[in-house]
């Protein structure tokens, strides 16, 4: 059970994967919706303005949720923001189903948006201090592999869904539409994430921040031995001595200069890029994306599934070397990568013709874009996918790392709900091609941002941050 340095590893991984079904349930709330478009529009009667707000109302709440949960988070701990994130789930997978208006559905959307951002900051905070640093950035790349695993589940199950049904919009099982039963399947990881939290620990170093060192000694020696916990102990503390006040926003500011600390504007910059680079575009509009392209709904939800496990493949692989290669070589390989195929699709649609009804005629392009766009979700899932939030979770000092991870998290979901919100109006506007062309040009900038402002953080302590 134990390493040579007595750490209990079965326990530590077993943690990790607790926390990381939040990860899961992110991308099945977050992917869910991709299939659910066209009975949203026929349930709701929204044009291409209220089906973008039908979409990216979640997002609002993932903002909203970042924000608050890694402030409350140093009040209340790790592991209680990730119980009520649980229960946040249960009741959005239930009203999102259930909704008999556009409004009442994004009061749920909202509600579980608030769920899904507090668990992307929570699962990879509460993982990079529990984990030991050498797999810190192996454990922490679970939480993308949930992620994506999530988004493939929702693919799969629309896909399965809808076919059964006949379409999205067709009547299932109970006379209820089959798109109100691909929210209500989130239903059953989300009550096993409730339960399986109640055996986790809380964070050692959250116990230590609120001067519970007797707790924290005991979380400690759980995880890593009676010797090594207590020499762990002691590192943590000493990183916050002479600093050991309740954390609070105003810690992200230089005490001399008064100036945002250079750290934080390095993680708002890692959490915008991550969503300007269009990538939840795929996840979102997939189906609508292809089925623009002349796909049928089921040859275009089956297209998702691709994606998905070419994403979990990807994830996969960068978990493995993360902590042999490190972060900063994933980042730069993975934005030159995006920025090839995202002009690849570019020039693909740029040079498609429309048909009777509107829509891109790809004609022989039409392998090309698919090939090129499950590049695309290969390199981001290998690069800024997962490594976005190890180095989240991990660049902050202790004293400062919940309102980091709050301020990037708000930064991060407030990008995704810009892209998501004025997708379907780029694509009426400028079409395919001129948005893709967008997403590409930060593909571009982010190559430079990575190679000037990221520095390495592979095998460093946690103490050992200094912001």
């Amino acid at each position: 059970m134990n390493t040579q340095n007595n750490e209990n590893m079965i326990f530590i991984i077993l943690v990790s994967i607790v926390a990381t079904i939040g990860g899961f349930l992110f991308g099945f709330d977050s992917g869910v919706i991709n299939g659910t478009v066209n009975g949203l529009q026929k349930a709701f009667n929204s044009d291409d303005i209220g089906t973008g707000f039908n979409v990216a109302s979640m997002l609002l709440g993932c903002a909203i949720g970042a924000f608050t949960a890694g402030r409350l988070a140093d009040v209340y701990g790790r592991k209680t923001l990730l119980l009520v994130t649980a229960v946040l789930f249960i009741v959005s997978a239930w009203g999102s189903g259930i909704a008999g208006s556009s409004m009442e559905f994004i009061v749920y959307r909202v509600i579980g948006g608030l769920a899904v951002g507090a668990a992307s900051v929570m699962a990879p905070a509460y993982i990079s201090e529990i984990a030991p640093a050498r797999l810190r950035g192996r454990l922490s790349s679970i939480q993308q592999v949930a992620i994506i695993s999530g988004l493939f589940a929702a693919f799969v199950s629309n896909y399965l869904l809808a076919n059964v049904a006949g379409a999205s919009t067709a009547d299932f099982w109970l006379g209820f539409a089959a798109w109100r039963w691909m929210f209500w399947i989130e239903l059953f990881p989300a009550v096993l994430f409730l339960v399986f939290l109640l055996f986790i620990p809380e964070s050692p170093r959250y116990l230590v921040l609120r001067k519970k060192d007797h707790q924290a000694s005991e979380v400690l020696n759980r995880l890593y031995g009676e010797g090594q916990g207590q020499k762990k102990l002691l590192e943590i503390q000493q990183s916050l001595a002479g600093d050991r006040h309740e954390p609070k926003l105003a810690d992200l500011f230089d005490q001399q200069s008064r100036k945002v600390r250079k750290i934080v504007w390095i993680g708002i910059g890692l959490a915008v890029f991550q969503q300007l680079v269009g990538i939840n575009v795929v996840f979102y509009y997939g189906a609508v994306l292809w089925q623009a392209v002349g796909f049928s709904e089921s040859d275009a939800l089956l297209i998702n599934i691709i994606s998905g496990a070419v994403s979990i493949a990807a994830c996969v692989i960068t978990m493995y070397f993360i902590d042999k290669v490190g972060r900063k070589p994933f980042l730069l390989l993975g934005s030159i990568g995006m920025t090839v195929t995202l002009s690849c699709l570019v020039f693909a649609f740029m040079n498609s013709d429309l048909d009777i009804n509107g829509n891109l005629d790809l004609g022989e392009l039409g392998t090309f874009a698919l090939i090129s766009a499950n590049a695309y979700v290969f390199f981001f899932n290998l690069s800024w996918g997962p490594v976005m939030w190890v180095m989240l979770g991990e660049m902050f000092p202790n004293q400062i790392r919940g309102s980091g991870l709050a301020v990037a998290g708000l930064f991060q979901w407030g990008a995704n709900f810009a892209i998501t919100m004025t997708f379907p109006i780029m694509l009426t506007g400028i079409g395919l091609g001129g948005a893709y062309a967008f997403y590409a040009v930060f593909a571009a900038l982010s190559v430079f941002f990575v190679a000037k402002y990221i520095y390495e953080t592979k095998g460093r302590e946690l103490e050992d941050m200094q912001g």
